[in-house]
């Protein structure tokens, strides 16, 4: 049987190693959903000729790139599962949307993928899958990945299911596209829909960075 191409931890997982920066232990990272929040949503995006940025992203990655935070995307992919495209098609769009960033000097340090879902097809036919937001599982395979320091942690998503997952994964706050301020359990959802807002999400960015 011809090897799975793909850096995939099992069926419907994507883990992948971007660089080979290293990272002190305890570090916090920036997590970020990808479609809606890094890209413009496409809906299920198969054709890397779609991918287009969304205003100022590439400024806060940048950031988490000066202050030496790891940046992290953790991205739903039903998708695949649903039969829509491939990984094939993931790794395209995805290799598309990194050389988009690159462009404007914002490097991702690793992404994770989640396939399952339970309107899939086959092994990728799961419910509530542990690694599927709004779980915290692909957030907790990063910090055990690099040795991340998930509280000081911050993500930023364009839909509750990725701030509950980062609230089950222990972050303290995150940012949400075009959503409303809240705050729940001990977790802190700052919106993020104005160059204000984006000022508010640089500033705890760079903040991190000068925690040891």
């Amino acid at each position: 049987m011809k090897p799975e191409p793909y850096p995939l931890q099992e069926p419907g997982l994507w883990v992948e190693r971007i660089d080979s920066r290293i990272f002190p232990t305890g570090t916090p990272a920036l997590f970020l959903d990808r479609d809606g929040t890094i890209n413009l949503d496409t809906g299920y995006p198969d054709d890397p000729a779609e991918m287009v940025l969304r205003e100022n992203i590439a400024a806060a990655i940048g950031a988490a790139n000066r202050a030496g935070i790891p940046v992290i995307i953790v991205t739903n992919q039903s998708g695949i599962a649903r039969g829509y495209y491939g990984w094939s098609d993931f790794a395209a769009v995805n290799g598309r949307v990194l050389d988009l960033l690159r462009a404007d000097n914002a490097f991702v340090d690793m992404v994770l993928a989640c396939a399952y879902h339970e309107a899939g097809e086959g092994p990728l036919a799961i419910a509530d899958h542990p690694m599927r937001k709004p779980n915290p599982g692909m957030l907790l395979e990063a910090a055990k990945c690099l040795g991340l320091d998930l509280r000081r942690s911050l993500i930023v998503g364009d839909k509750p299911a990725d701030m509950e997952a980062g609230q089950r994964a222990g972050l303290l706050q995150g940012w949400l596209v075009d959503g409303e301020a809240a705050v729940r359990s001990g977790f802190t959802v700052q919106r993020w829909r104005d160059h204000e807002d984006l000022g508010g999400l640089l500033a705890a960015i760079a903040a991190l960075g000068t925690v040891s």
